[in-house]
């Protein structure tokens, strides 16, 4: 493999690659090998949403589906035996880019089922048996960063358990992730776990801010609104950097890393570009910085390894003009408050959603499997 390419760029330059897909085939096909080795991927997330394509639009789950059926095997505990039982093989196959990266690298996430994003108690519980389950040092569990899962986060970290912390939008909701954070490593360390085992990222999402932006802008339809589209979701990924430089450089940071403990690193999600009309690399190349994971679809990967342009640092220097392009969206009336509320329902509604239909796909089919038999 090259250090000439865009993607090896890209990880010089403190960026961690990471793959926002895992299916079945891919584990068995190579496919997903191949991208560890020629494109630089040294991680991989899942949602809801990928599982849900995964398992019902493919045959690689049949015999495995049969088998619970003849069992009689309910649709949760089908989905969670097939869940853990992927990213438990993605685990060790990223295990010796975790190894090389001491943790840091080589992860694959799993989520807490998404209907326990408003229940503390219940995602802390489901954190604990998909870290069981899947029972790989590698893996991480995804818990969104709704209000209620702020102390889920905390309790989970403090078990010595590695967590991604998912759907942040907004920067004052990325401050309270840093502190959950936090926080989990110090009673982590008061109940004697060893720091340097436990990892992080806050996962920001981009795209969907320019999304839902773009939209208010164009109903607004002056030349001065058009001119704001398609900077919004980067301006603000930038600002959540700044947060990050500024909370981990903290007294309180530091006296946790003198314990050994490695800070929560951002990760950029929501990469894909949803409007032709930008560059398909947006959001990869207008964030490059150090000590960040951009998590991409294979198509924005793939856009990546071609033709991205990557010349080093596009975050450092560009706060002020970030927070001058928030002001003028507020100028304009368009509300950031209510742009990321809307953002955070909307997801959260979304995951719900696909878990729903996987749940209810499956049970379809282990329907179809015990009229077979």
């Amino acid at each position: 493999m090259t250090n000439e390419t865009p993607t090896a760029k890209l990880s010089a330059a403190g960026v961690s690659i990471w793959l926002d897909d895992l299916t079945r085939a891919r584990l068995n096909s190579g496919s997903l090998a191949k991208l560890i080795e020629e494109k630089n991927v040294v991680g991989v997330t899942t949602n809801p949403s990928i599982f849900e394509a995964a398992i019902t639009k493919s045959d690689d789950y049949k015999a495995e589906l049969k088998d619970f059926s003849a069992q009689g095997v309910n649709a949760e505990d089908a989905v969670f035996e097939i869940t853990t039982a992927d990213v438990a093989a993605g685990c060790e196959l990223f295990a010796p880019v975790a190894d090389a990266t001491k943790g840091v690298d080589g992860r694959v996430s799993i989520e807490v089922d998404p209907r326990k994003a408003w229940d503390t108690e219940g995602t802390i519980a489901e954190a604990k048996r998909l870290y069981a389950k899947v029972n790989k040092k590698n893996v991480y569990i995804k818990i969104p960063a709704t209000q209620e899962g702020l102390a889920a986060i905390t309790a989970t970290i403090a078990e010595g358990i590695s967590v991604n912390v998912t759907l942040i939008f907004s920067l004052e909701r990325y401050r309270a992730v840093v502190n959950a954070f936090l926080s989990g490593l110090e009673q982590a360390k008061a109940n004697g776990h060893k720091l340097a085992d436990i990892h992080s990222v806050a996962s920001f999402f981009v795209s969907r801010v320019d999304t839902e932006i773009d939209k208010r802008l164009d109903a607004i339809g002056t030349d001065e609104a058009k001119a704001l589209k398609g900077r919004a979701g980067v301006a603000n990924a930038r600002l959540a950097y700044q947060v990050f430089e500024e909370i981990f450089s903290s007294e309180r940071w530091g006296l946790l890393a003198d314990a050994g403990a490695l800070p929560q690193r951002p990760l950029w999600a929501s990469t894909g570009v949803k409007d032709p009309a930008y560059p398909d690399t947006l959001y990869v190349t207008g964030l490059v910085a150090a000590n960040v994971v951009n998590t991409m679809p294979e198509k924005t990967l793939d856009a990546t390894f071609d033709h991205g342009v990557v010349t080093g640092d596009t975050i450092a220097g560009t706060y002020d003009e970030s927070n001058a392009l928030l002001n003028q969206l507020e100028g304009l009336g368009i509300s950031y408050n209510d742009v990321v509320g809307l953002l955070e329902s909307e997801g959260l509604e979304k995951f719900v959603a696909s878990w729903k239909d996987l749940l209810n796909h499956v049970q379809d089919a282990l329907d179809a499997a015990g009229k077979e038999a």
